[in-house]
């Protein structure tokens, strides 16, 4: 197989702030000639799939502001410097949603915008859900509402759900929770 590696030369920090950092590197491509690459470092994030005994998902409603409108979510967070996945998976259902979970299942790592950033999420399935009650952070305003799969699924081919992480989370819901697809091992590619 065809080496297509980009190996770094150079690299410049162009804007560094509290959740991403911006970067512009000179590297060597596989022809041997060079080429920019600006890109966005992320520390990575978790979501949510949260499924009560009743079988609805924890979903949530808050306003992104690039997008300037309410977006339709799974619950989900940053992965905080030295954090474990799964610990900001619990931390995040908790804060956000008010919920804890008594079971875990890792379901995949999506990578959302592969052209520009390094950003990766990590989703998980939680069930056996308890009520605790939430505690969001400062600068965080949304609200939380249950809603069956098969709904949530609908809104997704309406364009009503269009966040990718969201979107990835519910196929994966449809297919672990029916049986189809089973956990995942974890692997580097």
């Amino acid at each position: 197989m065809k080496d297509l590696s980009e190996r770094r030369l150079s690299s410049k920090l162009v804007y560094d702030g509290k959740l991403l950092k911006v970067r512009s590197d000179t590297v060597r491509l596989p022809d041997g000639g060079t080429a920019e690459r600006e890109f966005i470092e992320h520390p990575g994030a978790v979501a949510v799939i949260a499924l009560t005994d009743a079988g609805e998902l924890v979903m949530e409603r808050q306003y992104r502001y690039p997008l300037g409108r309410d977006m339709i979510e799974i619950p989900a967070g940053k992965i905080d410097a030295g954090e474990d996945p799964l610990a900001s998976a619990r931390r995040e259902l908790k804060e956000e949603t008010g919920y804890t979970a008594a079971q875990w299942l890792h379901v995949a790592t999506i990578n959302i915008a592969i052209a520009y950033s390094n950003e990766r999420i990590e989703i998980y399935l939680a069930k056996e859900l308890k009520h605790e009650g939430a505690k969001l952070d400062e600068e965080e305003f949304l609200d939380v509402f249950t809603l069956p799969l098969a709904t949530a699924l609908a809104w997704v081919r309406e364009g009503k759900i269009t966040d990718s992480k969201t979107v990835a989370g519910l196929f994966w819901a449809e297919k672990v929770l029916g049986g189809e697809w089973a956990e995942r091992p974890k692997t580097d590619i």
